[in-house]
């Protein structure tokens, strides 16, 4: 039983999220930090506050609702999320599509109708394996497949 959880936790997957969590969260209150010390004050002085727009709130009958702490952490998520994107995932989306092996082509898979006897033949074919009777292939699918076209 521990054998399994131990194998579990030396997982590469495994560990590799962990410190994926680890750099997660520091970059998370670097980013927080930078929001709270740069972006918040320059919003609090364009609207208007006093250079601290997280200590911003308003009160309904004796209720404190402090939305300024909200914005701050909701700027937050904003340039975490614009940070991770543009920063990890753009930049793996290119790598992934540079590395992409081609897709191989079924050239079996497109079908057609025999012109004579009306069953499903490939596409490429240029003879119905039902009926014999000779067919011209279809140029779209031997150009699909890279065959050269059949007179």
């Amino acid at each position: 039983m521990l054998n399994g959880f131990k194998d579990f936790i030396l997982r590469g997957n495994v560990i590799s999220m962990a410190i994926g969590l680890a750099v997660g969260a520091a970059f998370t209150a670097v980013v927080t930090g930078f929001s709270t010390a740069f972006i918040t004050p320059l919003i609090g002085l364009a609207t208007g506050s006093v250079g601290d727009f997280s200590s911003a709130q308003f009160s309904v009958e004796g209720a404190i609702f402090p939305y300024g702490k909200f914005l701050a952490a909701a700027i937050a998520f904003l340039i975490t999320a614009a940070v991770l994107y543009f920063g990890v995932v753009v930049p793996m989306a290119k790598v992934q599509n540079r590395f992409a092996k081609a897709e191989q082509v079924d050239i079996k898979a497109a079908l057609r109708d025999c012109p004579r006897c009306y069953t499903e033949i490939p596409a490429i074919a240029s003879r119905c394996a039902h009926c014999t009777s000779e067919i011209k292939p279809d140029p779209e699918a031997l150009a699909v497949a890279g065959l050269p076209a059949q007179r």
